[in-house]
């Protein structure tokens, strides 16, 4: 589908690449629907794109929502179908790096809510509409840690392994539809999803980040393309196929980055209190 041709429902709009995203399509003549969680912040954006890109409000609308709350997705979906979306973007995301073991329990739970749960209830909601668009596609923006899993994201990789298996299982079940649906994975980006602990973790892995305009123009031309999938970045191109074809085998490629980690220094006994590590 051309950008020209597509009216974007885009979550996460006000996030680094969301924003990205944003002006990017908006440039190729794409019409939006920006969700995010912040009123101020969405008005604010569209008010920005408008006085940059000189566009109709016809072509850019906001709607202010927590995708979390699983109640929220179905009329955000009735929004969408009334506004006639026939191209879903999962953008929105949550971020989450450390040992397993310094993980709170019900910030597993938030992360797999926003980065897996709604995606798959949004699209499930919204469905409908698209099957009767004469062409319509649903692109999850997920990680190339949704293929290759790594020290410190043992969350975030579950969350994204499940959002790519699902953008698979989905486009397979999907396949005598007019429905496409698809997987961005990007490399580690410079934004402010990633916090000095993952910025300093990729410096002392040699992690490369790519600027949100980089991200934003593969997200275009994977809208035009209609393809299944794509990576960003060289050498977690090479390493996502590599570890689909033998991935224990790379277990000792990653010991650069499992050292990187912070150290494990007290974990919480059961009644909450900290206790130091003794094994």
């Amino acid at each position: 589908m051309k950008a020209a041709q597509a009216r974007v429902l885009l979550t996460g709009a006000c996030g680094g690449i969301g924003r990205a995203v944003a002006d990017s399509l908006l440039q190729a003549g794409a019409a939006l629907l920006l969700v995010g969680r912040s009123p101020a912040r969405l008005a604010a954006q569209v008010h920005e794109l408008g006085q940059r890109h000189g566009v109709e409000p016809a072509r850019l609308r906001w709607v202010a929502t927590d995708l979390a709350q699983a109640e929220r997705l179905r009329p955000l979906a009735e929004i969408a179908a009334d506004w006639g979306c026939n191209v879903l973007v999962h953008g929105a995301g949550a971020p989450s790096f450390g040992r397993l073991e310094t993980l709170e329990p019900t910030a597993i739970r938030q992360l797999l809510d926003i980065n897996l749960l709604a995606p798959m209830l949004l699209s499930q909601a919204l469905l409908p509409h698209l099957r009767c668009q004469p062409r319509a596609q649903i692109i999850c923006i997920g990680s190339a840690l949704g293929r290759l899993g790594l020290p410190g994201f043992s969350a975030y990789s579950a969350s994204k392994f499940g959002l790519r298996g699902f953008a698979e299982a989905l486009r397979r079940e999907l396949g005598d539809s007019r429905v496409r649906v698809q997987y961005l994975g990007p490399r580690s980006t410079r934004t402010e999803f990633n916090n000095a602990g993952v910025q300093a973790y990729n410096r002392a892995t040699g992690t490369a980040m790519d600027a949100p305009e980089r991200v934003a123009q593969a997200l275009l031309r994977l809208l035009e393309s209609e393809g299944a999938e794509r990576f960003i970045g060289f050498p977690e191109t090479l390493a996502v196929r590599l570890n689909g074809l033998a991935g224990p085998l790379l277990d000792g490629a990653f010991t650069k980055h499992r050292r990187s980690l912070p150290p494990l220094l007290q974990q919480p006994s059961p009644d909450g209190a900290p206790a130091t590590l003794t094994c």
